[in-house]
């Protein structure tokens, strides 16, 4: 990130190497995790930094308990034991960067021990009937030893944005599709036959003109 801000798009990287942060600290300092550094906002400075120790779990408008980042990110070793008194104090291997106020890159360690991944699906509300029947092969595969992997994945046209400085991610990106669903170099929204409609299980319903 550091090569590519100077050497390829010449701007200047207010602190290296990039400060972190845990989502604890991220929102008692800053209000939230996604965050600008920058005393000044001067454009040709970027301010990048981590967040870690992203929550587990988090309580959202449609569940009383939900992934904060999916359900396959592993908890932190020294909080699997509140997986079954407090889950919501769960800390997670998730692991953001943010700069400038955008989120411009992502990931998270995966859970590797069939034993952790059950208890997830359970408290996320999957009977085990669901769990054995969606997500049966990963477990059998995990008994016989998973090494530890993860990632991260830039966002590559968020990074683009703060390059140049746009207001509006459609901005950098060649053909954007409008809030609507239309793009230049496809006939897109197009008719959807009844043949995909019954593989969906979806219905057509005119509404009547008011």
């Amino acid at each position: 990130m550091i090569q590519l801000t100077e050497q390829v798009v010449g701007k200047k990287v207010l602190k290296k190497p990039f400060p972190r942060f845990s989502y604890q600290e991220a929102m008692e300092k800053f209000g939230d995790d996604k965050f600008d550094l920058r005393k000044d906002k001067d454009k040709d400075v970027l301010a990048f930094a981590w967040v870690l120790d992203f929550p587990l779990f988090e309580k959202t408008k449609d569940r009383e308990i939900s992934s904060s980042h999916h359900p396959f990110t592993a908890p932190k070793d020294e909080d699997l034991p509140l997986l079954d008194k407090n889950p919501m104090q769960v800390r997670s291997w998730q692991h953001d960067l943010v700069c400038n106020g955008y989120e411009v890159g992502g990931g998270s360690i995966r859970i590797t021990d069939p034993k952790v991944q059950k208890k997830v699906f359970e408290i996320l509300g999957h009977s085990k009937q669901e769990i054995e029947t969606k997500f049966g092969h990963l477990l059998k595969a995990f008994e016989y030893g998973v090494p530890p992997h993860g990632g991260i994945a830039p966002g590559i046209d968020r990074l683009m944005t703060v390059f140049c400085h746009e207001p509006n991610l459609r901005e950098v990106i060649s053909f954007p599709i409008t809030s609507g669903g239309q793009t230049a170099v496809m006939d897109a929204p197009s008719l959807v036959d009844s043949r995909q409609l019954k593989e969906l299980g979806l219905q057509l319903v005119k509404k009547d003109k008011k």
